[in-house]
């Protein structure tokens, strides 16, 4: 009697250009099964036939044992007749139900990597090499299924030793769409600022370039780097001058882990992030003894490093003694360059050289961005590597489009319980940065198959991103910028029902048209109520007062001092003029352009300038940063004084913190002392705000959430003492705590408003 049987099995997930095929196809010769596998617009499909026992154990590997980049999300098996079949294939694509999920880019897999440096091998030193378990997916794919004619590679027709690879189901690159080799596949170039081609071999040209202190800058998977030597203060010098990038830290790639830990001190978990096959740079504390420029990350105690995420890079960073910086590729405020053309006018003022190729880049990617807090990964930036991975949503939603805010956009489209975030766009404040926001809408959700049934927006008015979310022609829902960062928290951990939302930022457009900042929300997806915020704090000069930290403490220094303000023994009060002085003190007395706000953001500059760290910024949250990075030196073991006024509405108050700082600064305490308890004294207010929702309406779950939650010291200490109070504390792992992962909440907040 035969156990022969016959299943049909689906698999969803990341499972397309990951070498899942040619897996299943070695599987079942393993188990000796009969079938087919072929891709379809939603997955892989799979109909097996044999002996009971193999299809049972050929399920159970289909999970245990695929492919690194595969990531299964579900498989649905329905039992068949058996017809008797022999032999296994793979068959071509087909596409079937709604759109499917793409990889995304990864680095070299080992295989590839020993092929590379092999001097032997076909692909010796060639910087475009891979296979189906490596390689560019998301940045070259066009259209799906995801077929070598639907990527930037269908202009390179494969050589007969490729096309053999290509066609042999035993080979490792059986099927990988971008195979290629010297012989048939991309070629280097380098050319000068002005365009034209430099003669010589283009990798040893370009690392001679650097060597010599020159700009280079390279063109990766996902849009051009701008690179020097690290440890050659001229050159990062010449790079801060000619980008206008005057003070914020900038990235560095290092050959392997070994030159990462001569310049910083590396845990297990950040040397196993860093060597990931989505190369993501990671925020470590630095090492006194390194030998990289300080003008790399000036006023900062962290150094953000990569290790080669393509062999490009592998070969550019074994081909120096010293780590490289490797910054985007783009002018102040603008997305980075991903076109040839594009990347040669307006790189080529920063530019010496232009070390190029001519395979295209379709979707634009900048580099992903971690630091580590209470020993687990934190997003800062979730891009190339990670999207478009799917983030499970607490439960099944009808389809939407989240268009993000401002600062950090990103968009999330959803289908079914999955919410798929783009990769990082950019600072929405100019007409580049809107276009690449429109192109990844239409690319995302071509890729995905997702139309959209409803847009989610911010509630401020005037966001170029609120204008395009409008303007497609759909059902519209305003989410409030706060409400949108709790209910992302809340989503990516899976929380239904009712929260505690303390959400700390710089500015969000408030449901009153205030400007909102440090807020304590009670709710859920379905709506909120603000239970609480930080004392209103007047913005002297508006918008400038972001640029100008200075203005913030005089704001703060006004309420304590009123007229006399000026007369204060601070460094602070000289940086306005005496003749500017009535004016200034007219602002804050009347109000005129010095809107009210409660953000948390505004409160850390104020406490930055008084403490003379940080009076103007030249780069978003400069205040605060040196101000964490001046408070990790110092020792504080109680908080300032602080206040909390009214019941139902609780209103902290910062005043006698602000005056205590001043005594301290008056009597010669340290700075670094002062700015931890400043830390520490924003922690303690924040339980005790919580402390009283908690006895108001029971509510013990706590979501962290807003672009200050970035602050390592902060962060922790808030959780730490949430924690011991009893309070379940759940904080951001799979997006940003910033307005980069705000589209999932605007995502959930939407779909639950719209329905199944």
């Amino acid at each position: 009697m035969t156990t022969r049987q016959r299943a049909s099995l689906e698999i969803d997930g990341i499972v397309q250009g990951v070498g899942f095929r040619p897996f299943v196809y070695r599987l079942a010769l393993r188990l000796g099964l009969s079938g087919w596998v072929r891709n379809t617009g939603q997955g892989v499909q799979i109909e097996a036939e044999g002996e009971a026992e193999a299809l049972a154990a050929f399920s159970r590997a289909l999970r245990e044992e695929a492919p690194p980049l595969a990531v299964v999300t579900a498989l649905r098996l329905t039992h068949l007749d058996a017809v008797g079949e022999e032999g296994f294939v793979i068959l071509d694509s087909a596409k079937k139900g709604h759109g499917g999920e793409v990889s995304p880019d990864c680095d070299v897999c080992e295989d590839c990597l020993k092929e590379l440096f092999d001097p032997d091998n076909r692909r010796h030193l060639y910087p475009f090499i891979n296979c189906t378990n490596c390689g560019p997916r998301y940045s070259i794919i066009t259209g799906i299924p995801y077929d070598r004619p639907a990527t930037t590679m269908a202009g390179f027709p494969m050589c007969d030793d490729c096309l053999a690879e290509y066609h042999d189901p035993l080979n490792r690159r059986f099927h990988a769409q971008p195979n290629a080799c010297p012989v048939c596949g991309p070629r280097l170039s380098l050319f000068d600022a002005e365009g034209a081609p430099v003669a010589g071999d283009p990798l040893q040209q370009a690392l001679a370039a650097l060597k010599a202190g020159r700009v280079v800058a390279v063109k990766g998977v996902g849009g051009y780097h701008l690179a020097v030597d690290a440890s050659n203060e001229e050159a990062v010098t010449l790079l801060r001058r000619r980008k206008k990038r005057d003070e914020k830290p900038f990235a560095m790639l290092a050959a392997d882990l070994d030159a990462v830990r001569r310049h910083v001190h590396c845990s297990e978990l950040e040397g196993r992030l860093l060597s990931g096959v989505e190369s993501p740079i990671v925020l470590m504390r630095k090492r006194p003894e390194s030998t990289v420029s300080p003008l790399v990350a000036p006023g900062n105690g962290w150094f953000g490093f990569m290790l080669p995420g393509n062999p490009l890079q592998h070969l550019l960073a074994r081909g120096v003694d010293s780590p490289l910086v490797m910054t985007s590729g783009n002018l102040s405020d603008e997305p980075i360059a991903y076109r040839d053309d594009e990347a040669l006018r307006t790189l080529s003022g920063i530019a010496d050289f232009f070390l190029t190729h001519d395979r295209d880049i379709h979707t634009r990617t900048d580099d992903s961005v971690i630091r580590l807090y209470r020993g687990e990964p934190l997003f800062l930036r979730r891009s190339r590597g990670y999207v478009p991975r799917a983030v499970a949503l607490p439960g099944e939603q009808a389809r939407v489009l989240a268009v993000g805010a401002e600062l950090k956009a990103t968009l999330c489209l959803t289908r079914g319980g999955q919410g798929f975030m783009s990769q990082h766009i950019g600072d929405l404040k100019n007409a580049a940065t809107l276009t690449s926001l429109e192109e990844s809408a239409a690319h995302l959700g071509r890729l995905l198959e997702i139309t959209p049934e409803v847009v989610a927006h911010d509630l401020h008015p005037d966001y170029l991103s609120t204008v395009y979310g409008q303007g497609l022609g759909l059902p519209c829902v305003a989410v409030q910028h706060h409400h949108a960062h709790m209910a992302s928290c809340m989503a990516e951990n899976g929380l239904d029902g009712e929260a505690i939302g303390v959400i700390l930022d710089g500015t969000g457009y408030g449901s009153d048209g205030t400007i909102w900042g440090g807020e304590f929300l009670v709710g859920g997806y379905a709506g909120f109520a603000r239970r609480g915020h930080f004392g209103l704090m007047r913005m002297p000069g508006g918008d400038a007062a972001v640029r100008e930290p200075f203005r913030m403490a005089l704001a703060a220094l006004y309420r304590l001092h009123g007229a006399e303000l000026f007369l204060q023994p601070l460094a602070v009060c000289g940086e306005v003029q005496e003749g500017d002085r009535p004016l200034f003190l007219k602002m804050l007395e009347k109000g005129i352009n010095a809107p009210l706000t409660s953000s948390c953001g505004r409160l850390f500059d104020a406490v930055s300038a008084l403490l003379s760290v940080r009076h103007r910024i030249s780069y978003e949250g400069q205040a605060a940063i040196e101000l964490e990075a001046l408070a990790e030196t110092g020792a504080a073991d109680e908080a300032y004084p602080y206040l909390v006024a009214g019941e139902g509405s609780h209103v902290l108050e910062f005043g006698p913190a602000i005056a205590a700082i001043c005594a301290d600064l008056a009597g010669g305490k340290s700075r670094a002392d002062i700015a931890r308890a400043f830390h520490r004294t924003v922690a303690a207010g924040i339980v005790e705000v919580c402390r009283r929702i908690r006895a108001e309406h029971g509510e013990e779950r706590v979501v962290l959430s807003g672009g200050v939650f970035q602050n390592r010291l902060l962060t922790e200490d808030v959780a730490g003492e949430l924690t011991a109070e009893g309070f379940q504390v759940y904080c951001h792992r799979l997006v940003p705590p910033n307005d980069g992962g705000l589209a999932l909440g605007q995502a959930v907040i939407a779909g639950r408003a719209l329905g199944k």
